[in-house]
């Protein structure tokens, strides 16, 4: 359980006995692939756990990491008042898979989404430069955190606009360069080509999600821009159709905020950026074991969000426990990478229809109705 502690131990090793050139960064499992942010956290890792040895106290500290993240996430949760209690108890106590990944094989991943689910808290208090700076903080851990980017790009134009969002997009721009100065000085090139290299080939024989494909289809680059254009396709989608009023050109979002609507009220910042990321996850093109907490603790919500009856609690549930159970299997077989794209269809065809905007009635009484609506949210 503990080859990728050793790995990441070997790599920030090198960093800390001077060596600044990426591309001589390297541990048991490969090359350093990381941003700059993993290096600065895990090195101190590397000191508290008397250079890596002591794995024992470094389980102890990512299972303090894991409470914490747990109290970020019912604290987003508590924003929303979407989710029955009882799911919570699956969030905490049903997934051996997450308590693996955060406390057994120490990974970098739960790192990233601790400090992402503390910017959605940031962001949720009105706190967006901050937020900003987190955000760019977890993206130097791993760049999976770049998923939730179009969501937070779009909720930064509807809040400030063009101009107003460009200070935010500077600083995220600016921590990845402070973070990365020391490699980029000595070996630029070397530096974004091994920490942001998105081209990077996946082995198929990790993959938890395209099983029942072929390998060569798996390892056919025409095939990854298919996904990558699905991806796209369906950002636009949502972009225009769920996240945007129904009413007003998507062109609005250039605009000062002044000259618009008031802004949507805080369960808007976590359905785009929940579904932001589910979008990316479901079309990601490899799965691996570890990216179970990409979006593990975001699918009550995803369940959740959309109106239930109370027939429909149990397949919502159900759904939850293929879910798991498609992330336990070891090794992925064809049935359980097919059932887990039946289970993140599904839930996508909720997200679609089960939030289609309501039709803009045109009477005098419902006109004023959401006026007093929105003004009492204010």
């Amino acid at each position: 359980t503990e080859i990728d502690w050793k790995a990441y131990m070997e790599e920030v090793e090198g960093f800390a006995n001077g060596t600044l050139d990426y591309m001589q960064l390297k541990g048991e499992t490969g090359p350093l692939v990381y941003p700059a942010g993993f290096v600065y956290i895990f090195l101190g890792l590397y000191y508290a756990t008397g250079r890596g040895t002591d794995i024992r106290l470094a389980q102890y500290l990512f299972a303090a990491l894991y409470l914490l993240n747990l109290l970020l996430v019912f604290r987003i949760y508590w924003r929303t008042n979407k989710v029955p209690p009882y799911v919570f108890f699956f969030m905490c106590c049903a997934s051996y898979r997450i308590h693996s990944i955060f406390v057994l094989r120490l990974f970098n991943d739960p790192v990233a989404m601790a400090i992402l689910f503390l910017a959605i808290n940031l962001f949720l208090e009105e706190h967006w430069s901050w937020g900003c700076l987190l955000f760019s903080l977890a993206v130097s851990v791993k760049m999976n955190i770049l998923l939730f980017a179009p969501g937070l790009l779009f909720l930064l134009l509807q809040r400030f606009g063009l101009l107003g969002c460009i200070p935010k997009l500077c600083i995220c721009a600016l921590l990845q360069v402070v973070l990365g100065l020391p490699f980029l000085l000595v070996n630029p090139v070397g530096y974004l080509t091994r920490s942001f290299d998105l081209g990077r080939q996946f082995q198929f024989r990790w993959t938890v999600n395209w099983r029942f494909l072929p390998e060569e289809v798996f390892q056919n680059r025409a095939f990854h821009t298919m996904l990558l254009l699905t991806h796209l396709a369906g950002l636009g989608l949502f972009a225009v159709h769920r996240w945007h009023r129904p009413q007003e050109s998507i062109l609005v979002l250039l605009k000062d905020p002044a000259k618009r609507k008031p802004a949507s009220p805080p369960l808007t910042i976590i359905f785009i950026l929940f579904s932001s990321n589910f979008l990316g996850v479901c079309c990601s093109r490899s799965l691996h074991y570890q990216f179970y907490v990409w979006y593990f603790h975001t699918l009550p919500y995803l369940l959740w969000c959309t109106p239930t009856t109370k027939l429909a609690h149990m397949p919502k549930v159900l759904l939850l426990g293929v879910i798991e159970l498609c992330w336990n299997t070891y090794p992925s077989t064809v049935c359980s990478s097919l059932s887990l794209h039946i289970c993140h269809g599904l839930i996508l065809l909720q997200l679609w229809y089960g939030t289609a905007p309501a039709p803009v009635m045109h009477t005098t009484s419902s006109s004023r109705r959401p006026a007093a609506i929105s003004k009492k949210a204010q």
